[in-house]
Formats: C-alpha cells, sequence, structure tokens
C-alpha cells in the first residue's frame, strides 16, 4: 500500500519537473568564458547507466574506466524522469537512491538523465548524445560483449565513424557497406545506436570510447529475482555492500523495491477518459491501440492494469507493452517529446557528488548552470 502511494506520487511530481523543464527551455545560457579557470582542462569521464541495480559489472566499468584517466572526474548519467527504463520497466530503486550508491561506489558525479522509458530507442539515443556534448565529454566507457565481428565495428567508431543497426544488418553510416548480418545484443546496440545519434547532432566522438569487455556471471534478472525474495544472500554475489545497504534502507523507508509497481490510477485515468486524438497523440502510442481501448471501455470501464495490457497491440519491440503503459503514465504527447528532444537537455540536473570541489571542477569544464536535486 506504501509502495502504490509512493509510485503515483513519483509520477506526479516527475510530470510537473518534465514541464517545468520545458519551460526553462532558452533560458540555458553558458556561464561566461571568461569565469573558466585551469579546471577547464580536467578530462570528464562520463558514463550513461542505469544502475538498476549498481551491480559488479558496473563497479568493474567504473573502476577501469579511471585507471585509464586517472585525473579525470567521473560522471555517471543517471536516467530519470517517471522512473522507467529504455525497456519501459520501472527501476528497482529512485534515481536518487541509484546516484547514492554510485557516489558511494566511486563516482564523482551523477546528472539526471532522459526519461527513457516514455521514449523510443532512438529518442532516447539522440538525448543521450545531446547530454554527451552538452558536458564537453573527453571519454565515453561502454561495456560490450565480444563476439567474431563486432571488433571491426568498435575500430570504426573508435576512429570516428557512424554505424547505424539496420533490421537484422549493421552498415556503416557513409559507406554503406554491411559489416555484420543479424541483430545485435542490446549492450552493444546502445554503442551502435550512439554512433549514429552523436553523428547526427555533430558531436565529434573519435577517440572518445573506452570499450571495456562485460564481465561473466553478473546476470540482473536473478538480482531481481533475488531481491524480490530478499535474498541478500544470494544477492551479494553479484552486487556491491553499499548496493546492499541502501536497498535495504529504501525498503525499511517504503521506497523499494518498485521494479513490479506502476500507477494504476495514472494508467487507468488515460484509457478512461483520454479521446481517441488525446490517445493517438501520446508518444508511442499506435492507432490500433487507441482503437481497441475506445472499444473495450463501450460497455464498461477500465478497473485493471490487465484490460489495458490486453488492450496493447503487438509492437515491433518487445519491449513496445511496458513502454506503452509507462507512456499510459506521464501521459506525454508526441509534439511535445520531440520539442523535449530538439532542446535537451535544457537543464543539467546534479543527483548527487562527491564533494564541493568535485562538483565545482564540474560546473567549470561544463560551463553551464546547474541545478542540484
Amino acid at each position: 500500500m506504501y509502495l502504490n502511494k509512493f509510485v503515483d506520487e513519483v509520477i506526479e511530481k516527475d510530470r510537473k519537473i518534465f514541464f517545468n523543464d520545458l519551460k526553462s527551455i532558452g533560458n540555458e545560457n553558458n556561464l561566461n568564458s571568461a569565469d573558466l579557470s585551469e579546471n577547464k582542462d580536467v578530462p570528464l569521464i562520463t558514463d550513461f547507466t542505469e544502475y538498476n541495480p549498481f551491480h559488479l559489472g558496473h563497479l568493474y566499468n567504473l573502476k577501469l574506466a579511471k585507471e585509464k584517466v586517472p585525473d579525470g572526474i567521473f560522471v555517471a548519467i543517471v536516467p530519470g524522469l517517471f522512473e522507467r527504463s529504455g525497456r519501459g520497466i520501472p527501476y528497482i530503486m529512485t534515481r536518487y537512491a541509484r546516484s547514492k550508491i554510485a557516489i558511494s561506489l566511486g563516482a564523482d558525479i551523477v546528472v539526471e538523465g532522459p526519461p527513457m522509458g516514455i521514449m523510443g530507442s532512438g529518442q532516447y539515443s539522440l538525448s543521450l548524445s545531446a547530454m554527451f556534448k552538452s558536458l564537453n565529454t573527453d571519454y565515453i566507457p561502454r561495456g560490450y560483449k565480444p563476439f567474431k565481428g563486432f571488433q571491426l565495428i568498435l575500430d570504426r567508431i573508435s576512429n570516428g565513424f557512424a554505424v547505424s543497426p539496420k533490421p537484422y544488418k549493421i552498415i556503416d553510416f557513409e559507406t554503406k557497406e554491411v559489416f555484420l548480418d543479424g541483430k545485435l545484443e542490446e549492450d552493444n546496440y546502445v554503442i551502435a545506436s550512439l554512433s549514429k545519434s552523436m553523428n547526427k547532432i555533430g558531436f565529434n566522438f573519435k577517440n572518445k570510447f573506452i570499450f571495456i569487455k562485460r564481465i561473466e556471471n553478473v546476470s540482473g534478472t536473478a538480482i531481481r529475482q533475488a531481491i524480490e525474495m530478499e535474498n541478500f544472500d544470494n544477492l551479494s554475489e553479484m552486487v556491491p555492500n553499499q548496493t546492499i545497504s541502501i536497498l535495504k534502507r529504501e525498503i525499511a523507508e517504503h521506497q523499494a523495491p518498485l521494479h513490479n509497481l506502476r500507477s494504476t490510477e495514472s494508467i487507468l485515468y488515460t484509457v478512461n477518459n483520454c479521446s481517441y486524438d488525446e490517445l493517438i497523440s501520446l508518444n508511442l502510442l499506435d492507432k490500433n491501440t487507441a482503437n481497441n481501448i475506445l472499444k473495450m471501455r463501450e460497455n464498461e470501464a477500465f478497473t485493471s492494469l490487465d484490460e489495458v495490457i490486453n488492450s496493447i497491440s503487438q509492437g515491433f519491440s518487445t519491449h513496445f507493452q511496458n513502454r506503452i503503459l509507462s507512456v499510459l503514465e506521464a501521459r506525454i504527447n508526441k509534439n511535445t517529446i520531440s520539442h523535449y528532444i530538439d532542446n535537451y537537455p535544457s537543464i543539467i540536473r546534479v543527483l548527487n557528488y562527491k564533494s564541493n570541489r568535485v562538483l565545482k571542477i564540474f560546473k567549470e569544464k561544463i560551463n553551464r548552470r546547474v541545478e542540484l536535486w
């Protein structure tokens, strides 16, 4: 009961933050370059990661990146508004809890990333690329899963050339040469997609990527199962102690685990009250789903999430259903999302930081005003 109420509050609060961010578009002025100090030369290692939750694979990436750039500031971009992953699935803990874990394990700054759960993969790839560019990123650590032929793609990206993920093949963005037939696994797909998006917004990523081979025996599914059963002994084999400690604290404060919870109130309000035009205007929502919703509510109003799920059409992605549920929660339309992405990030929101000294260096490096959480 407490958790359901908490989720409802999170969705409503984040809607307000989202629209306030939209209002700030046009006011994101850079600082005067004359105010910069020698800190502008400190390299920024910027990593996009969901930390859902922070596991030993994340820790390995963080430590290895800092070893390769020992004088750098490690910045984690942790997605943000509406607390939904790129798959549209609720996070285990809030972004603020995830940022506390990241700082406790070696990150220097944690900034809020885009609302991935209500976007398509191309949309959030563009938003992430814009964040990398806005932060004046020097290095980008990315975990990957090696397989035959993928090194050629990584070499191409390292040299500053984009590749384009197409259905069932990967091609060179410039020459159209086919590098790979078939689909990429998720982490590898993100790398390819980022190169295309960075190229599109004019961000030079040559020699910026630090590619790190993923470690074995860390399973997100197994971690979530252990959390559901509160089997923290098994969890300790895959996540650091700090993750377990903060997770336990969040559970005690009725703020976790959240990954199986939806704002049912928000979703039912949307499907029971929106007209066809209002439904079809929502980001990612298709005509078939809108028609299904109207047809099913002709007899009686929706009363459960299962009824809503049954009205969602089959999308191209296996994650389509969860993304649509997230869209129905947030109620953000296509035009608004496009405007948001075109101007992203309208604000650099810092969720957490290691020290005042690190925050000062970060501000001077990015040369933009920031908002502290």
